[in-house]
């Protein structure tokens, strides 16, 4: 069928096998379709099957194009709404705008965006996530969304992830050592934002809290503080923490962290031997060459975690992030060392264990042990007894006239 003068595609393609499968003459495909013998021999000579394109028509603004180009020149910048001020343009908009958008470039400053190219053992990027999810705090009846730690390696795309207490400088250099830990080695830079417990922006430079430059000084590596408002640097990590809320979360039950925690990092160890369609291959395929370049772990362990020292007070407590744990009351008007992880409290006194308690995650809390209360509970009826007076001991009683005679008050008659 024709349609406007111009043969269908199905036309074409019939005309194509009659002449090339059925072996039949021009002029017999011109009477069989009903077209003309040109339009089957240019059917023939064709590669591409027919399109109908309309003939193009000239736009208003084709005879102001030159001023635009002129003011364009000058000023490639000049918003639309200007240069038809500056053209006495008194129609549409719309028209003028399509045309200064298709004009625009062409005088613009080529600025071409900058790929991003990942060595093996450059660098990690850390980020904190806040799942949607609420977990359970222990016993306590708490539910909250406490920060995840999520460390992407540049090169391999190796993900790393943990929940931790808090975003407290402590508990985020406990979750950098057990990834690094977990993963073998340490990239030479950790690129962060501007987290309050890593570092900050001051007037011109970063500077980094004091715990977390000591961490890195026992590693031997560097951390980059990403300027204020500027989330592409850390782009990976930030699709990271998508991929975890979209992929990890949902159709999940959490009875404690421990238990977020576990299905984590066995979802993790499934999720790093998938197919990345970033660098082509599976994560897994390329951390041995990742590792094999970055910086070996200190033979000792840096230091880690939340420590203190205190005189303990009668009140037997020690506060860690706002939970207060018991310790032995023998300890009392001592000094005592409070080391805490990201599971344990320990409470020393010259060497000896005064305290142990599981971490507690929610706020407000107060941990006591049996054995500590029990033993103070023994301590005060100890003191009670010493303080009371022997059984049978006469006890003397003071003339009250005596406090008048102390006050110069005079008996009346």
């Amino acid at each position: 069928m024709i349609i406007g003068g111009v043969i269908t595609v199905e036309d074409w393609a019939e005309i194509r096998r009659l002449r090339r499968s059925e072996d039949m003459p021009i002029q017999a495909i011109a009477r069989h379709l009903g077209i003309a013998r040109n339009t089957v021999k240019r059917a023939l000579a064709s590669e591409n099957p027919p399109k109908y394109e309309r003939a193009a028509r000239g736009s208003i603004v084709d005879e102001v194009e030159p001023r635009i180009r002129e003011l364009l020149e000058q000023w490639p910048a000049m918003p639309a709404t200007v240069i038809a001020e500056r053209i006495g343009w008194q129609r549409s908009l719309t028209v003028l705008k399509d045309r200064v958008r298709r004009l625009r470039p062409l005088y613009q400053p080529v600025d071409p965006a900058s790929r991003t190219i990942y060595r093996p053992g450059e660098l990690a990027q850390c980020d904190l996530w806040f799942p949607s999810a609420k977990i359970p705090l222990g016993t306590s009846g708490h539910v909250a969304s406490p920060p995840v730690l999520v460390m992407v390696s540049g090169y391999s795309r190796w993900l790393m992830a943990r929940m931790l207490p808090s975003r407290q400088a402590a508990d985020l250099v406990s979750g950098h050592w057990h990834l690094l830990q977990g993963l073998g080695g340490a990239p030479k830079r950790l690129v962060w934002d501007n987290e309050s417990g890593i570092g900050r922006w001051g007037s011109k430079t970063p500077r980094l809290t004091e715990e977390f430059a000591a961490f890195r000084g026992s590693l031997g590596i560097g951390v980059v503080v990403c300027r204020p408002r500027d989330p592409e640097a850390k782009g990976l990590v930030e699709r990271a923490n998508g991929y975890l809320e979209t992929s990890f979360l949902p159709g999940r039950g959490f009875s404690d962290p421990a238990d977020f925690n576990t299905q984590l990092t066995a979802w993790l160890g499934r999720a790093n031997r998938r197919y990345h369609r970033g660098i082509g291959c599976r994560p897994a395929d390329r951390v041995g060459t990742d590792l094999a370049a970055m910086a070996a772990l200190p033979p000792l362990a840096p230091r880690t975690g939340w420590r203190s020292s205190l005189r303990l007070p009668r009140d037997h407590y020690v506060r860690l992030d706002t939970v207060d744990y018991s310790v032995h009351p023998r300890a009392i008007g001592r000094r005592v060392e409070v080391t805490a992880g990201l599971e344990r409290v320990q409470i020393f006194c010259q060497g000896d264990v005064v305290g142990d308690h599981e971490r507690c995650w929610a706020p407000h809390q107060t941990i006591t042990a049996a054995a500590h209360a029990e033993a103070a509970a023994g301590l005060r009826r100890a003191a009670r007894t010493a303080a009371a007076p022997a059984a049978g001991a006469e006890v003397a009683v003071r003339d009250l006239a005596d406090y008048d005679r102390m006050l110069g008050i005079e008996e009346v008659a």
